[in-house]
């Protein structure tokens, strides 16, 4: 109970002004809705709750942008069932089953509001559908009232959003970006200091990962806030593909000080232990240009280290930690164009996402149960309120089914809408029903939404409090006709658990990809990527691989916390696929440009014997010779035909060596976590 005593007895002032902002936005959009008479007052009151969680203006309006477009889709294709099927509704049931199944699996591929736009489609597809099939001839008034209710509550949430203590994106984006670079550093003094604390380790790449994937997602509603959106998206784009890089760097090179200590001299140890404190300083300084000129003296400092007579090992450190320097200086750069983008022009494409298709069809199967199933019941009882819980099974089956844990947030839901059942009904039909006029609705209305609303501004009370919110309207449904009899809010309630309980126990039954699997999937995607690194042009291989990258590595990251101590491994698993792709477009940057067909030819054996050892290794097996034969084929050809200066050699030789031996060393430490698991 702390959590809820500490929103309610000392709310921050962010939570405050967002509770105040959202009710704002609700009731304005419920004024202008029964002012103009429309059928369904309360839908513009959830647009304006929906729009109002993230109340930042450039995301409100792509928010609101895909739910107008995701509305108008959905009701195209809500007229089209109906045109089809109008004297039949098992047919028109079908159809739209189909649809909502599409629609949810299109929400799983994509990201953030897109995603939004695609669960929007459905519900409103399945209430025209539904809401028009007792009377066909309404399908167009039907189709046109939704339309007019959602985007009348996205107009009213843009406009209070805009107007009253405007947050924008790019402060968001300003902030995830400092998380993303200080926490990044704080890992570089962990790795470059050896340190064997994993559990030190985890929390400082995940304090980097977690923000970063966020900061890659939300950047997209920059667009929206003026020409410098554009920018503030490319230094994003720049910000992930860097960090990544940095990341990936450093595993490699606490590798190589962890296992080859004892062959490392003291100039090269005092170098690493300088850099090492060097990252710390810049972690802690205060502004972007303090913490450059410390890491720009810094990789001075390792560019004037002599390199002519270190052995092979020390030579790879030394250019290890200048990449790493270089890595940090980009991200700075980056950083500070998030905030600034005039001042430093970045160049970056869009970036591309992890996508499994397979737990999408999971996703879309397990949404057209639910709805099935509950159309079932409508059809069998005649139960009128049954379309509430067609509702709420189409849209959470939905909305849940791409989160982290759907099972324990749609009992947190479940939990909310309880609480809410006593309080519409107190507030929503007691109290509501003695006011008149539309100040005392919003006095008495208000009440339980402003406290929802509250609760919901803390991260730790959002689920509960956001669930209460939501139930509430819909429990109460306020309208200009509206019905005070028990009998209309019992039949509410009982439609409301209903339709939550189905998504509860779909989820239940079904909770999709189970961990063996999904391991096996991610590790299945980063060898497929490292299979056909060279398809494609090498600019569009970065993109695409470092933003699946990212995906996939969060996602093993937040697996690897849910396991004991000594089983956590995906998060090894994930760098480590990460620095065989950079280590492979890295030779595309070497030879790429060479005419010599055998080199090419050497070169995608590489590639493919490459991601067949790192298949091996991430199942705990020997990886065998087969990437020690193709190294030794490519550094042959290359010589042959002279495809490389003869001072670059010795790094072609070098990477191909470290990358078999980083390959070998998590084939192993992969057989000793299997065995002991």
């Amino acid at each position: 109970m702390s959590a809820f005593l500490d929103a309610y007895l000392t709310p921050s002032a962010s939570a405050v002004k967002f509770a105040i902002k959202a009710t704002l936005a609700m009731f304005l959009a419920l004024y202008l809705a029964l002012w103009f008479n429309l059928d369904r007052p309360y839908w513009a009151l959830i647009s304006a709750a929906f729009l109002q969680i993230r109340p930042m203006s450039g995301m409100v309006v792509e928010k609101g942008l895909c739910q107008i477009g995701g509305t108008a889709i959905g009701a195209l294709a809500g007229i089209v069932i109906m045109a089809l099927f109008v004297q039949a509704r098992v047919p028109a049931l079908i159809a739209l089953t189909a649809w909502i199944m599409l629609c949810t699996y299109g929400s799983s591929l994509l990201r953030n509001n897109f995603s939004y736009g695609c669960i929007m489609a459905a519900v409103t597809a399945m209430l025209i559908v539904v809401i028009a099939g007792s009377n066909p001839a309404s399908v167009f008034d039907v189709a046109v009232a939704r339309l007019s209710e959602l985007g009348l509550g996205a107009v009213c949430a843009t406009l209070v959003s805009s107007l009253l203590w405007p947050s924008q994106v790019s402060d968001h984006l300003a902030a995830q970006a400092d998380s993303v670079v200080n926490q990044a550093f704080v890992q570089a003094a962990q790795r470059l200091e050896a340190s064997d604390d994993e559990a030190a380790l985890q929390a400082s790449l995940t304090g980097s990962l977690g923000p970063l994937t966020m900061l890659e997602t939300d950047s997209q509603a920059a667009r929206y806030e003026g020409p410098e959106g554009k920018g503030r998206v490319r230094a994003t784009h720049v910000l992930t593909r860097r960090t990544l890089r940095f990341l990936a760097t450093l595993q490699a090179m606490q590798r190589l000080l962890r296992d080859h200590n004892a062959r490392i001299d003291g100039d090269i140890r005092q170098l690493i232990a300088e850099i090492a404190e060097g990252f710390r300083q810049a972690e802690q300084v205060s502004g972007v240009s303090a913490a450059r000129e410390r890491l720009q003296a810094l990789r001075h400092r390792a560019h004037q280290q002599d390199t002519a007579s270190l052995a092979p090992l020390q030579l790879r450190i030394v250019l290890g930690l200048r990449e790493t320097l270089g890595h940090a200086i980009v991200m700075l750069d980056a950083r500070e164009a998030v905030t600034r983008p005039r001042g430093r022009q970045l160049r970056s494409g869009r970036l591309s996402w992890h996508r499994d298709h397979l737990a999408a069809g999971v996703n879309a199967l397990r949404a057209g149960i639910v709805f099935v199933g509950l159309a079932t019941f409508w059809v069998l009882t005649h139960w009128s309120n049954g379309q509430v819980a067609m509702l709420l099974g189409t849209l959470f089956s939905a909305f849940f089914a791409s989160r982290d844990n759907p099972v324990a947030l749609t009992l947190t839901f479940f939990k909310g809408m309880l609480f809410a059942i006593p309080s519409a009904f107190l507030f929503g039909h007691v109290l509501l029903s003695q006011a008149s006029g539309f100040p005392l609705l919003a006095l008495v209305f208000g009440t339980p939404l402003f406290l929802g609303l509250l609760g919901a501004g803390n991260p730790r009370t959002m689920g509960h409090c956001l669930a209460f919110t939501i139930f509430n309207i819909l429990l109460t449904m306020p309208g200009n006709g509206m019905d005070f009899s028990f009998d209309s809010f019992a039949n509410r309630a009982i439609s409301v658990i209903i339709g939550l309980s189905a998504v509860v126990m779909s989820f239940r039954l079904l909770p999709g990809l189970g961990a063996t699997l999904r391991q096996r999937r991610l590790v299945s995607s980063i060898t497929r990527d490292l299979r056909r690194i060279d398809r494609h042009s090498r600019h569009d291989t970065e993109a695409r691989f470092a933003g699946r990258m990212a995906d996939r590595i969060l996602s093993m990251a937040r697996h690897d916390d849910t396991l004991p101590e000594k089983q956590r491994h995906l998060l090894a698993l994930g760098l480590t696929g990460l620095d065989m792709g950079n280590s492979s477009l890295r030779l595309r940057g070497w030879l790429d440009d060479t005419p010599h067909p055998a080199v090419k030819r050497a070169q995608r054996q590489v590639h493919e014997a490459l991601a067949e050892a790192y298949a091996e290794s991430a199942a705990g097996r020997p990886i065998g010779n087969a990437l020690s034969r193709a190294a030794h084929s490519l550094y042959d050809a290359v010589a042959h035909h002279d495809a490389l200066p003869q001072e670059s050699r010795p790094l072609l030789q070098g990477l191909l060596e470290r990358l078999e031996l980083t390959l070998s060393q998590q084939a192993e430490r992969q057989a000793a976590t299997d065995t002991a698991g």
